[in-house]
């Protein structure tokens, strides 16, 4: 007999609006030793239940496609259904016979923020559950209805596979018996205000298939087999504050391509680029967002694929097979990161169950003005919970050695980018973003806690105090701040006509008045070189001659100067044109002297800031650097001294005007032997070859308050580094 309740479920089940099919379909005891079992199947014209050794037919009880069986015998469990469709018959279990595979304890870490595995609950995992394979799936979606995996399998149609709610969870779960790692899915959500109804990737998805298409792809189980142990244990107790730091940062789909402008796959970067890291002395690569992101102009700063590994260039482990090249060939990777926004694609993280669930309602709190993008809620626990399971993913699935945290800026100030009006003060009516400091200090905590030697490394370009001092202490905890004044002030001075540097000399002496307030890199990146900006090499002032001689300069007054480096890929060889992200470096320019010039100066560079104690020893204290003059702004000239904790020492001198001067006196901590160890003059780099080949002896002449001093020779537009000599 058929119940008014029973109408109810049906008519809910037909119209896909069933908050808990699991109370519909599957089996069901009726009574005392009577079973009911209901299934939908709207493709289906026959099916079948095994019930012992027997197949029984069901009843289709609806023309829509629910089939009933009712009896005294209990069914396999769980239950084997033999379903004929479209001529072709299969056997699969159904998916409502299988009990719930989320802990209560995953659910409520979950609710408190504190689930750092949560890649691992939600998504698609293909696994077997009571004995059964298939693909287990969950996702968060505390507004919805009613929610549904759909995909290849079941024809997209949401009626097919509703899914099983957590209580008030908002956490949505089912397992699928018999897909497989390559099938599609997304998720169709239903919202509860509003009977809208949305299709959805899955915010946890490994895998996407290919542009134009957005859907998620089931990912195969990790089986990886890495072999870089011996470097992350070696990571775990480097005292990186003192060791070398140079970055080569990289975007992968424009280094470098195949003939036919054809992307390099992760495994053709692990044979082309690491070598070339390698030769070229630099310690980690930084990659621009590998992330999935459907449009390439945006350098993957626009992310729709949060926990996805870009298939542009391979598969999850494609890119494991990359990281671990890089670490046997002691290379770090950094991954550049982007929390701090979001697009507004209708299929992606956007208004998600139709409600603002990973943004704010209020476009004062939850848009970003200059960028078009959505703005985390930091505030909210599953939110904040997504990105911080989303940094411990890569760092852990993917051994990747630290997070480059973009746009911290727009991340710490509700006014960022914004007029009066525009934005909310916090509960004290300030400008600061309460919930972001404390999202930022547990992502850093957590990250130094748990993955020994890994680093963080924000992007930040504001006065905030303590960006890169530990939580303990009250800083934000990142390992490193990029200093975005000293690059400004650099490059601002450096593409003065040299006539006019004299008026400007402040700009390269400024830095040092805050330069160990925070753990700096020194960058030149991809910003730079786009937009109007012009390359580097194109930013440089005079004739053909002077522009290389400039930026032979400029590159030796970054590696020399105090604090980690990162150079932008194709720095190194005198890019002309600016980057564009949508063809190759231009190697060609290889072919000519003066492009070699500028590589072999960098190659060289590197190499001396790595093997030179006192070039990198000290960068983030006071006690590696002491000025020798930095008064000389008739001459543009300035000269310093770079020390270390053993007490040897280098002393830098650059020139940064077109004029050789001879007999160029400087002071010198102590009486000896010195020798020119590098010289950006050299004809070997590009140069003229002026310098202080010969060596150097000092004189008994009290100079810059030191009691000995050197004559030497300073090459037009040039740096040195002047080492004293041991016996």
């Amino acid at each position: 007999m058929t119940t008014q309740t029973d109408l109810k479920q049906l008519h809910l089940i037909l119209g896909a609006q069933h908050h808990d099919p699991f109370h519909y379909l599957g089996l069901h005891e009726k009574g005392k030793k009577t079973f009911i079992f209901r299934t939908f199947l709207p493709q289906a014209t026959n099916v079948w239940l095994k019930v012992g050794t027997d197949w029984l037919p069901l009843e289709k009880a609806h023309q829509d496609g629910l089939f009933t069986w009712q009896d005294n015998k209990q069914p396999t469990s769980p239950c084997l259904l033999k379903i004929k469709q479209n001529s072709a018959t299969i056997e699969t279990h159904d998916a409502y016979s299988f009990m719930p595979f989320i802990s209560n304890d995953e659910l409520h870490l979950f609710a408190e923020g504190q689930l750092n595995h949560a890649y691992n609950t939600f998504g698609a995992h293909a696994c077997e559950l009571q004995g059964v394979a298939g693909v287990r799936f969950a996702v968060w979606a505390p507004s919805a209805e009613r929610v549904s995996v759909v995909g290849n399998f079941n024809n997209w149609d949401g009626r097919v596979n509703p899914m099983r709610v957590r209580g008030a969870s908002g956490v949505w779960e089912l397992f699928v018996p018999n897909l497989t790692a390559g099938d599609l899915y997304k998720f169709e959500i239903r919202n509860r205000q509003t009977g809208a109804i949305f299709t959805k990737i899955d915010p946890y998805a490994r895998e996407f298939e290919l542009r134009p298409g957005t859907a998620s792809r089931v990912t195969p189980t990790n089986k990886y087999k890495w072999k870089d142990k011996t470097w992350l244990k070696n990571r775990g107790q480097l005292d990186w504050l003192h060791a070398p730091f140079n970055c080569y940062e990289v975007h992968l789909g424009s280094w470098q391509r195949k003939d036919g402008d054809e992307l390099l796959s992760y495994r053709d970067l692990a044979e082309k680029l690491v070598p070339y890291v390698a030769e070229m002395g630099y310690t980690h690569i930084e990659l621009l967002p590998i992330t999935e992101h459907p449009l390439t102009e945006s350098w993957g700063y626009q992310t729709t694929g949060y926990f996805g590994v870009t298939n542009r260039f391979g598969t999850p482990d494609d890119l494991r097979f990359f990281v671990d090249a890089c670490h046997q060939a002691n290379i770090g990777v950094i991954l550049d990161w982007v929390p701090g926004h979001f697009p507004k694609d209708d299929w992606a993280l956007a208004r998600y169950d139709g409600s603002a669930l990973y943004e704010h309602e209020d476009a004062r709190l939850g848009e970003h003005q200059d960028w078009g993008t959505l703005i985390f809620n930091y505030g909210r626990n599953e939110v904040r919970n997504f990105l911080i399971a989303n940094a411990y993913f890569w760092l852990e699935e993917f051994h990747i050695d630290g997070l480059r945290v973009d746009a911290v800026a727009s991340m710490l100030y509700l006014d960022y980018s914004r007029k009066a009006g525009e934005w909310l003060p916090n509960k004290f009516g300030g400008r600061e973003n309460l919930e972001v400091i404390d999202f930022i200090k547990q992502l850093n905590t957590i990250v130094h806690q748990d993955f020994p030697g890994a680093l963080t490394i924000a992007e930040e370009s504001t006065a905030w105090p303590g960006v890169s001092r530990p939580v303990y202490l009250g800083g934000l905890g990142f390992s490193m701040k990029w200093n975005m004044g000293w690059m400004n002030d650099n490059l601002a001075y450096i593409e003065n006509d040299p006539v006019h540097r004299k008026y400007h000399h402040d700009k390269l002496t400024f830095g040092q008045l805050y330069a160990y307030s925070e753990n700096f890199v020194l960058p030149f990146s991809h910003d730079e070189v786009v937009h109007g900006k012009h390359s580097l090499l194109d930013k440089m002032p005079g004739d053909a001659w002077q522009k290389f001689a400039n930026l032979r300069l400029l590159l030796t007054l970054q590696l020399t100067s105090p604090g980690k480096k990162l150079n932008f890929m194709g720095n190194e060889i005198a890019q002309g044109r600016e980057w564009n992200v949508n063809s190759s470096l231009d190697w060609h320019l290889l072919a000519y002297e003066q492009h070699q010039g500028i590589q072999r100066l960098t190659r060289d560079l590197n190499q001396k800031y790595r093997s030179i104690n006192c070039l990198h020893d000290l960068d983030f204290e006071p006690q590696g650097f002491d000025w020798i003059d930095c008064h000389d702004s008739d001459q543009s000239i300035i000269s310093f001294i770079r020390r270390a904790r053993d007490g040897s020492f280098a002393i830098i001198v650059l020139n940064f005007t077109p004029v050789l001067r001879h007999n160029y006196r400087i002071g010198v901590p102590k009486a000896g032997r010195y020798a020119e160890i590098f010289n950006s003059d050299a004809e070997y780099y590009g140069g003229n070859n002026q310098g202080n080949g010969a060596g150097l002896q000092t004189e008994n002449v009290t100079w810059m308050n030191r009691a000995q001093s050197l004559l030497i020779t300073l090459p037009p537009l040039a740096g040195l580094i002047i080492m004293p000599v041991t016996a």
